[in-house]
């Protein structure tokens, strides 16, 4: 089936520009264009971008994604290397986690000085 870029846009929650910058950075190789030049979106073409939005959306740089793409066509000679990629990735998100439980923690502990005062006597609630 065949998906217009509005379409990929609402389902991934992204704009048709962005679609388009990842297309003229390189990140879309594979969409095929119809006679009228419109880009038409294949199954594997979404399989594609959904894995392009988890990289993004896990902080890997475009350049170092469209590397990686570029890996992939480039065939099985590459298998080693991208794994590497993406075990170096696994090594960053799961620092990035690591910053996110930290600052969830500070978050609760505001939280909890928050429900304190807010829950005192209005003469004596203070705000920080």
């Amino acid at each position: 089936m065949g998906y217009t870029i509005s379409q990929v846009a609402e389902k991934f929650d992204l704009t048709a520009h962005t679609i388009r910058y990842y297309d003229k950075e390189g990140l879309l190789p594979f969409v095929d264009r119809s006679k009228t030049g419109n880009r038409e979106f294949s199954d594997s073409d979404l399989d594609w971008l959904k894995l392009i939005c988890c990289l993004k959306n896990t902080g890997m740089p475009l350049k170092q994604i469209k590397q990686y793409i570029e890996w992939c066509l480039l065939g099985d000679d590459t298998l080693e290397i991208r794994r590497q990629m993406f075990i170096d990735h696994r090594k960053e998100v799961l620092k990035q986690m690591e910053d996110l439980q930290e600052n969830l923690k500070t978050i609760d502990y505001k939280l909890k000085f928050y429900d304190t005062v807010c829950s005192a006597p209005k003469n004596k609630k203070q705000c920080i």
